[in-house]
């Protein structure tokens, strides 16, 4: 404590005064507003007042400086205290407090980045400490920078194992520019939160973890103050011991008032309460300016260094080619990072890491924190990030990507292991989801590339495109099928084969395409001739090309997938021709649950091979020409 200078008096009560104006503010907000969260604004006060006058480094006439320290309110439904503060900052009118969640405000009910202040945004629980991690690490390792990250947490959200995945994370990696301030106020909405006060057992966890952990007393400005300038050599938890609506004595520490705004009547006698306890004080509190040490960055205009050079007909499986295409794109720009959930010996992105170790963050097994720290990285376009497991292991992270996709986040996400062509592996390791899942994000691109060449300029289109980008790969290998000079878009589909005779389009991306193409060969001796399409993304899908080849083939498509039924390519091609009138789609997909077997074995089960679609086409020709 050797470098702690006790503030002076004035400054105290300039920040005592700041908690209670903090309080009135999210008071006054939330009684015209008619909800929101009072009580746990309240109980943060004097944590947010300190925090932002007297610890943090940041211009506040700037909010998305590079150089300004940064923070994560993970319990997001505190928001209007963290309105309230940049009102006090001179940032926001404090007459647009009294707009929160009105259509026309900016000021939602839970934090969103269309507000400068905010860099991910929170709400969902357990996510804000692990997108911290991501900020934290960005700044120690990739922009070497002094700026600090601080997170505040609610006792309720600790609940939440993704909390504990982040604490893991951040002391692996040495955090010691993180600093997770847990409010302790015990009542969570609908019951007290397990260890109620026992703060003392929260300081064991967090210590267990890696943590520097320290217990005070949350209402207290001269501790915050104290324990937030303490020099640290490792990622610190300060316990804030605090009442659950301080300040409105009718409901301080009482249960039934979570998410509850005051009755005007209510407010008024609080506010003239709060108002008794500002005392004068002419001094005014400004944060200290950062120093200006983080690097400029550019991520616009990615390009690969050269052309694919893969040659038609040699075989790739495109999980390798994701990570060569990787390990090239970040020969170009430095900010290209790469993380992963120790599958990067299947994903490949090992590729990259031996060509760019000081770019490479493993994440171990732990696919919720993977994406949050993914945010983090890529918060104030500071990276070029992707991140890589099996695709069915995105599944238990579909709220960090929905929570991603509100915080319009620029994430690129690798699933590899894709469908029933993985094989003897069985279906816990198959993704047959991937697909429906990412297309119900509304900021998600979809690439599912069939070939290396397809694979490279997917990754290449990924990092100059905005939102989260999923990047479907399969285990086995394929025969590379485009020249290494075509021309790909997101959104643009390709023929890859065709006639001028053409009875059935087949639509199949990544192992059934080219189980598409040997099926028109084959289909060809039989004097059937059909066209096949690579849709190359699923979404957004290129609906024109598809119409139009439809129509120049009597109306009839056939959709084949390694995916289940439900949201995968032939959802996305029948939605795409629902209002044209003459166009019949057979969709053919993996109809169950699927089991262990060779991959071969398995698209022929499924119905998903070569022969199935042969069938499925000579079926649909038949049937016309019978409805004739």
């Amino acid at each position: 404590m050797e470098d702690y200078h006790k503030p002076d008096q004035q400054t105290l009560q300039a920040l005592k005064n700041i908690a209670n104006r903090l309080r009135i503010n999210s008071i006054k907000a939330t009684t015209a507003a008619g909800s929101g969260h009072p009580t746990s604004c309240c109980s943060v006060a004097e944590i947010m007042s300190v925090l932002f006058f007297h610890t943090m480094k940041y211009r506040p006439e700037d909010p998305r400086n590079p150089n300004n320290d940064r923070f994560v309110l993970s319990k997001g439904h505190a928001a209007p205290v963290l309105y309230a503060v940049w009102a006090e900052t001179g940032y926001l009118k404090e007459s647009e407090l009294l707009n929160l969640r009105k259509i026309d405000s900016i000021l939602e009910g839970h934090p969103v980045p269309k507000q400068q202040f905010v860099d991910v945004a929170t709400g969902s629980l357990g996510q804000g400490l692990g997108a911290a991690c991501g900020m934290a690490y960005t700044g120690k390792y990739f922009d070497k920078a002094s700026y600090r990250v601080y997170c505040l947490l609610g006792d309720g959200e600790l609940s939440e194992g993704a909390v504990w995945e982040a604490m893991s994370f951040a002391s692996y990696y040495q955090l010691d520019n993180l600093v997770a301030i847990l409010d302790i106020n015990r009542l969570g909405q609908s019951d007290p939160a397990p260890l109620q006060h026992h703060v003392e057992k929260y300081q064991r966890r967090c210590e267990a973890f890696g943590w520097n952990a320290i217990i005070v007393d949350g209402h207290s400005v001269e501790e915050l103050c104290k324990v937030l300038c303490q020099p640290r050599h490792q990622p610190t938890a300060i316990i804030a011991k605090t009442i659950k609506g301080k300040g409105i004595s009718v409901a301080e520490d009482k249960m039934g008032w979570h998410g509850k705004p005051l009755t005007r009547e209510m407010a008024d006698t609080v506010l003239k309460e709060l108002h008794s306890r500002i005392l004068n004080n002419n001094k005014r509190l400004y944060p200290a300016t950062p120093m200006d040490d983080a690097p400029p960055v550019s991520v616009r205009n990615i390009r690969m260094p050269s052309a694919p050079s893969y040659k038609p007909g040699e075989k790739i499986a495109t999980r390798k080619a994701y990570g060569l295409a990787l390990a090239k794109l970040g020969r170009y720009n430095e900010r290209v990072v790469a993380l992963d959930g120790d599958t990067k010996n299947s994903t490949f992105s090992e590729i990259f890491k031996n060509e760019h170790p000081n770019r490479y963050v493993e994440c171990y097994i732990a696919e919720q924190n993977m994406v949050s720290v993914a945010m983090g990285c890529a918060a104030r376009d500071r990276n070029i990030v992707f991140a890589s497991t099996f695709a069915t292991f995105f599944t238990r992270a579909f709220d960090q990507l929905r929570m991603a996709s509100i915080s319009e986040s620029n994430i690129n996400l690798c699933g590899s292991h894709c469908g029933v062509s993985i094989g003897e592996d069985g279906p816990s390791q198959m993704g047959l989801e991937d697909m429906a899942m990412f297309r119900a994000l509304p900021t998600a691109t979809v690439f599912y590339p069939s070939d290396g060449v397809s694979t490279e300029k997917a990754v290449e289109l990924a990092a100059n495109t905005k939102g989260i980008c999923f990047i479907r790969t399969s285990r086995p290998e394929s025969a590379i099928i485009y020249n290494s000079n075509e021309d790909f878009h997101v959104g643009q589909a390709k023929v890859v084969y065709k006639s001028n005779d053409d009875q059935v389009t087949v639509i199949g991306a990544g192992v059934t395409l080219h189980e598409a193409l040997a099926a028109a060969e084959q289909l060809k001796k039989e004097r059937i001739n059909i066209r096949v399409i690579d849709p190359f993304t699923i979404k957004p899908l290129d609906s024109k090309t598809i119409i139009d080849h439809a129509k120049a083939t009597r109306g009839r498509i056939v959709t084949v997938e390694d995916h289940y039924y439900e949201g995968g390519l032939g959802e996305a091609v029948c939605s795409a021709v629902a209002c044209e009138p003459g166009i019949t789609v057979h969709r053919l997909a993996v109809a169950h649950v699927p089991r262990s077997g060779k991959p071969a074995e398995l698209l022929k089960i499924f119905g998903i091979d070569k022969d199935a679609i042969m069938q499925a086409v000579k079926k649909m020709i038949s049937s016309s020409a019978n409805a004739k």
